[in-house]
């Protein structure tokens, strides 16, 4: 055993005639994002950088899909201005990126219908425990409000994006 830990480890030191270490570069390169834009109702999520298109990816959305989110429980993915506040990779999900809803605006229309807004949205791949996994495959919406996309896609999404990126969710 002994013996093929030493030649594993030269794989992680630095190859001067390749620029850096090897492990780097077999990995491929993700461009940054600097923007997500959701359009709800083409259940799609691009990741923008300087104004053009990077990537898309399909995604899948609350059980009551249309209209934005004005209450907890209301099964709604919001609508509007937002950022991303975190990344989560020890999520109950493949990895999550907490949107900042509610915002202000949220706030101040649940206030003014007495209602609690809600909160912990989401962008993340499929439940680590299974469920919703039958629903996922055909294409439904099956999430409480958050944005769901395949666990593949959700590696790609979190390697292009950073914490405090702009996310626009329109109808």
């Amino acid at each position: 055993m002994g013996r093929l830990i030493g030649p594993l480890l030269l794989l992680l030191l630095p190859c001067p005639h390749l620029g850096g270490s090897l492990a780097n570069e077999l990995s491929p390169q993700h461009l940054q994002a600097d923007r997500i834009v959701v359009l709800k109702s083409e259940r799609k999520l691009h990741l923008y950088r300087a104004g053009e298109i990077l990537r898309s990816f399909d995604i899948a959305l609350g059980l009551v899909p249309e209209g934005p989110k004005r209450e907890s429980g209301d099964l709604r993915t919001p609508e509007g201005r937002y950022h991303l506040e975190s990344k989560n990779p020890e999520s109950d999900y493949f990895m999550a990126l907490k949107v900042s809803y509610p915002n202000e605006r949220d706030r101040a229309l649940a206030a003014a219908a007495g209602v609690d807004p809600g909160g912990m949205i989401m962008i993340h791949g499929d439940p680590n425990n299974g469920r919703y996994s039958a629903m996922r495959s055909q294409g439904m919406d099956w999430t409480d409000g958050c944005i769901a996309v395949s666990n593949s896609d959700m590696v790609d999404i979190w390697l292009m994006t950073s914490e405090g990126m702009p996310i626009e969710i329109r109808p």
